[in-house]
């Protein structure tokens, strides 16, 4: 290795993704998800990513599993994509709120940026409940001042082939989508100064 690309790797930060299905690459292989694309791409700039995701994980699970995920990895962000299990289950927003603002303030505390993730729920749950669910992220992205991503499948969910057929996981066509949804706000975390290949 060079002395650069020592300079680089010692340089690097380490990502962590505590999420759910979207992020565990449900349905489709593991190096296909959105999170191994993400890998692929920063590891040449000495980044790491560590997936901490779980197909079925809600943010009560998160919550218990952060600590424990933050002192074994000590990342500098922590990219926060949970909340869509809750929802799915009818479980309380207030609880969602609550659980999501305290893994922000835990991944602070350990010296991490949060980088919130939000889901939208289909539209079968009622108008009230799903309007309460959707708000949910956008008031604890506003309370804790997050980087925030409003809606992971925006442009995928509506899109023939990026779907499975259980018209909740994407598809792997869709991983590169999901990755280009996260990108522009996870960048500027990484203080790149050029936008990697890939």
């Amino acid at each position: 290795m060079s002395s650069a690309a020592a300079d680089i790797a010692g340089s690097g930060q380490t990502v962590l993704v505590l999420g759910d299905s979207i992020s565990a690459a449900y349905g489709i292989q593991r190096e296909e998800g959105w999170v191994a694309l993400l890998d692929a791409r920063l590891a040449p700039l000495g980044h790491t990513v560590v997936n901490a995701s779980i197909s079925g994980e809600t943010t009560s699970g998160g919550l218990a599993r952060l600590p424990k995920a933050l002192g074994v990895h000590n990342p500098d962000i922590v990219i926060i994509e949970l909340g869509g299990n809750d929802g799915l289950r009818g479980y309380p927003t207030s609880r969602m709120r609550d659980n999501l603002t305290a893994m922000a303030r835990l991944a602070r505390d350990h010296g991490a940026v949060p980088l919130l993730v939000g889901m939208q729920i289909p539209p079968n749950y009622g108008p009230r409940y799903t309007r309460a669910f959707q708000l949910v992220f956008d008031e604890v992205a506003e309370a804790m001042q997050l980087p925030y991503v409003p809606f992971m499948l925006q442009d995928v969910a509506l899109q023939e082939g990026f779907m499975q057929r259980d018209g909740i996981h994407p598809t792997a066509e869709a991983q590169s989508v999901l990755l280009d949804t996260v990108w522009p706000t996870l960048a500027p975390l990484l203080d790149l100064t050029g936008e990697p290949a890939g």
